[in-house]
């Protein structure tokens, strides 16, 4: 079983101040954990490449990209001209510095890519270990640490380029990903199926925006067991109804129960059920098919046992 694995050093250079939770070392913990235990070697490495303005713009609207690249370009050229790291604020909770323009183009571009390479049968299926995530990023807006839905863009890829008539889009990040919603309901192409930690942020999601949603949120300290009863009795009969062509995966790891950003309880063999049951559903429906990307996961030690076992999985290791 071939998995491409997809990342770029430009994803380590983004960076949003000291003691933010979503930081560099976050994809350095992944490689360090599969490197230790001998997974790295089994896995088909690709560079990402920055994505065009044109994918994009199928997830975004073209004044968002634009607006968005001018001010991330203006923080690169502050640097250039010797001011000591620039930053910008665009929320609360999500800033850009001289390298965030490079990282979010190099996290888009490596959903396409691995888009591509599942498509034309060069992997079975593919993870991106990338950053900035992308869940919350809307078709107008950067949010939640997020600044282009790198998922929503891979799959309009798959649909609008790659011709493909039916995808899934799979969440299991402990937070909503309002985003992608917001940019995928009503296209009746796409079913999106996610589970949330309720309330929590971004506030929302219980009262899905489309008939393609089907969004189950959560309460505070629900364990493994009920999210797998919820997946088995909820997820999977509408997947299998749908017949996918293909899945994407939004892979957050922050309802593991080490995370202190939330309070959900699931642990490493939960991820590896999860995977299992989205690997089933490739197999009946899409020739196995499955593009992973890096949501959410912000305690290191458990975030990169977390995505090895997804990895480890999606690879047969």
């Amino acid at each position: 079983m071939s998995t491409a694995f997809i990342s770029h050093p430009d994803c380590h250079r983004h960076d949003m101040g000291a003691g933010h939770p979503e930081c560099p070392q976050r994809l350095a913990a992944i490689e360090d954990w599969l490197i230790a235990h001998g997974i790295d070697t089994a896995l088909d490495r690709h560079d990402a490449p920055r994505a065009e303005l044109r994918s994009l713009e199928r997830a975004h609207s073209a004044r968002y990209v634009a607006e968005l690249k001018a001010e991330l370009e203006a923080l690169e050229q502050q640097a250039r001209q010797g001011v000591p790291n620039p930053m910008k604020a665009l929320d609360p909770d999500t800033s850009a510095n001289a390298h965030t323009w490079s990282a979010a183009l190099r996290a888009a571009g490596a959903a396409v890519k691995a888009t591509d390479l599942v498509m034309d049968g060069r992997a079975e299926n593919a993870f991106c270990a990338v950053r900035p995530p992308g869940h919350h990023a809307t078709r107008e807006q950067a949010m939640g640490f997020c600044f282009f839905n790198n998922v929503a863009v891979a799959a309009r890829h798959a649909l609008d380029v790659r011709g493909l008539d039916r995808v899934a889009v799979i969440d299991f990040d402990v937070h909503h990903g309002n985003g992608t919603e917001d940019i995928l309901a009503g296209d009746e192409r796409v079913l999106m199926v996610s589970i949330f930690q309720d309330p929590l942020y971004p506030y929302c999601g219980a009262e899905p925006k489309g008939p393609n949603m089907l969004n189950l949120p959560v309460p505070p300290y629900t364990r493994g067991a009920e999210v797998r009863e919820m997946i088995e009795s909820l997820w999977m009969p509408a997947l299998e109804r749908f017949r996918p062509q293909m899945v994407f995966v939004s892979a957050g790891f922050d309802a593991h129960r080490d995370d202190e950003l939330a309070q959900l309880g699931l642990v490493e063999a939960d991820y590896e059920w999860i995977t299992l049951r989205i690997m089933d559903v490739a197999r009946r429906h899409a020739k196995g098919r499955i593009v992973s990307c890096l949501e959410g996961g912000y305690d290191l030690g458990a975030l990169a046992r977390s995505v090895g076992v997804h990895v480890r999985t999606l690879a047969g290791i």
